[in-house]
């Protein structure tokens, strides 16, 4: 009968087959070997009579082995065939038996305390330490993380991340009311002060622009004049309106206190106020937060950037060379430092690492051990016995060897006392 895939020996499977063959050619041959002598001496025990010792023993030894070569295989099928009782227990108990043997690792080995009592003797953080703070390690550990990455980015849909991304702007940006918050914030910069140093800035940078652009009042106000009025009168109402502009500024600069800046910081105080109590202030900012980012330029930036994001860390990744690679291999090295040499840092580490094994273990150890049951249960009764044969039928086969032996001295020395205690038989 053909194997199929299922049953395909492995090398190693097919090295124990041989020996398995080789033992039972062993054991076969020292039944032989007993039968043998007991046909020699069983046929000249009258006229040797030392040779009904070894008729004896031979007797024995064949007993032994014929035993012992039925206990076997009876594991493993029914002996010649026969539909004798309780023998092919394994291909006939084989379910029972994956389950017993589930049990015992869930009992046995899948224990919290168990668990526990060996990875605390384990020393887990330290060994990582030791071997993450290898260079060669490190750089295989951030080679395997940039696969993965790459993985896991070449997987997403690029449509299903804009949406993403999409979804949680509504949720946390659209959806809740900027007003009330933004005006409880403004109102804290207000009265801490905090905006007088932009007020500051926008002086200084309206100062600079007149300075370097005088020319830009060429006209301004002079325009608007009556034709009648003299030309020179045009240009002196422009250069009046041009400086009064730069003294003002330069007012606000130099005064604290000034009218303009005691007026922004009204205006600051009412637009907090409003924000937070008047309806139509926040509806206005609502209606301009929800035409921005509806607008469909904002949907093209925001898919622009995902793309740009994601290629650039799709070539960095691939680099092994690149900022990324090279900063992320630094970084497992420095934790893989910390770990060796931070004793505090190692049994945080420690402790966690049992925490999460114990708690994976005693929720899910019934899962984990139907993994042997539930193979157990799919495997064919034949390959399963054949599985096993092959595993301990060769430390079997010196189980038939030695009854054989075993026999032969049994039955010796039962023919020797019954000879020292019943002279004549």
């Amino acid at each position: 009968m053909p194997r199929t895939p299922m049953t395909q020996l492995s090398p190693s499977d097919q090295e124990r087959l041989r020996a398995l063959r080789r033992m039972k050619a062993v054991a076969l041959g020292a039944l032989l070997f007993m039968a043998v002598v007991f046909v020699i001496a069983f046929a000249f025990q009258q006229r040797v009579g030392w040779l009904g010792y070894v008729r004896a023993a031979a007797e024995g030894g064949m007993v032994g082995a014929l035993a012992d070569w039925f206990a076997v295989t009876a594991l493993f099928r029914r002996p010649l065939g026969l539909p004798i009782p309780h023998t092919a227990i394994i291909p006939n108990r084989k379910d029972e038996i994956g389950r017993t043997l589930g049990e015992f690792v869930e009992t046995n080995f899948l224990a919290g305390d168990v668990v526990r009592t060996k990875l605390s003797s384990t020393h887990i953080a330290l060994r990582a330490g030791e071997w993450l703070r290898e260079p060669p390690h490190a750089e295989r550990v951030g080679a395997e993380g940039a696969t993965i990455a790459t993985a896991v980015l070449g997987a997403l849909s690029d449509d299903d991340v804009r949406d993403l991304i999409t979804d949680l702007a509504r949720e946390h940006l659209v959806a809740p009311e900027w007003g009330p918050p933004a005006g409880a914030w403004l109102e804290k910069i207000v009265d801490a002060g905090a905006h007088h140093g932009a007020v500051d800035l926008a002086a200084d940078s309206i100062a600079r622009w007149l300075d370097a652009n005088a020319a830009s009042f060429t006209g301004l106000v002079s325009r608007r004049l009556p034709g009648w009025v003299p030309k020179l009168a045009h240009r002196f109402v422009d250069d009046t309106v041009y400086h009064e502009a730069v003294k003002f500024v330069h007012a606000v600069q130099a005064d604290p206190h000034h009218p303009a800046r005691i007026a922004v910081d009204g205006y600051l105080t009412r637009l907090a106020d409003n924000l937070q109590n008047d309806p139509a202030t926040r509806a206005k900012l609502e209606n301009a937060k929800a035409s921005l980012f509806d607008s469909p330029r904002v949907g093209a930036l925001a898919a622009e950037a995902w793309n740009t994001a994601k290629n650039g860390l799709l070539t960095a990744l691939a680099d092994p060379d690149s900022g990324l690679r090279r900063r992320a291999v630094q970084a497992l090295q420095e934790v893989g430092e910390r770990l060796t040499t931070d004793v505090a840092l190692q049994h945080r580490v420690d402790t966690w690492v049992s925490d999460v094994a114990v708690f994976l273990v005693d929720r899910y150890r019934h899962d984990i051990a139907s993994i042997i049951t539930d193979t157990v249960e799919r495997w064919d009764p034949a390959e399963t016995t054949e599985k096993i044969e092959l595993m301990v039928g060769r430390d079997l086969q010196y189980i038939r060897l030695n009854g054989t032996f075993v026999g032969a001295l049994a039955g010796l020395a039962i023919f020797s006392l019954a000879h020292a205690l019943i002279p004549g038989v």
